[in-house]
């Protein structure tokens, strides 16, 4: 493990921006796992809250968030927290698995507990990061506050279609 870390440390230190561009990289694979699983027929019959956001909201919206998460997860990284370095991972892996569930699958309710894990983490780490690095809290404010409200949207969609 701690050849591990100092690989990092070394590639933070003498390639900033390709470590950057690394954590640009892993961010956009999880986006593109997320495109496999389009909201499709399926979602379109569902029953939904009037205030559903048109569909052409969430490719830009997602699309800075997915970026504002890489750096983040950037600034992170090249900081000590160890509590920040697993959260950051564990919410990415959340995010993918969403589309999954929810869209792939069809599961709504595995989606919900999903989104809430999610949502915890992101919480979690803007809390610990204020604390230590305003500019990451700062980067993940605009996540946590999307991420609420797709869990709210979520659970209404749930509520409105019994299974």
């Amino acid at each position: 493990m701690a050849q591990f870390t100092k690989g990092w440390d070394t590639l933070f230190k003498r390639s900033p921006y390709i470590s950057l561009l690394l954590f640009v990289l892993i961010v956009a694979a999880v986006a593109l796992s997320g495109v496999q699983f389009l909201p499709g027929e399926w979602y379109l019959s569902l029953q939904k809250p009037f205030w559903t956001p048109p569909a052409w909201l969430f490719p830009p919206v997602w699309t800075v968030l997915y970026l504002m998460i890489a750096i983040a997860g950037w600034l992170i990284f090249s900081g000590s927290n160890r509590v920040l370095k697993v959260l950051w991972p564990l919410q990415l892996v959340l995010n993918g698995l969403w589309s999954w569930l929810f869209f792939g699958l069809h599961q709504m309710a595995l989606g919900l507990l999903d989104i809430v894990a999610m949502f915890a983490c992101i919480a979690v780490m803007v809390v610990i990061s204020h604390k230590e690095a305003r500019s990451v809290s700062r980067l993940l404010m605009p996540y946590l506050v999307w991420v609420g409200y797709a869990s709210t949207l979520n659970l209404a969609i749930f509520m409105l279609n019994p299974a």
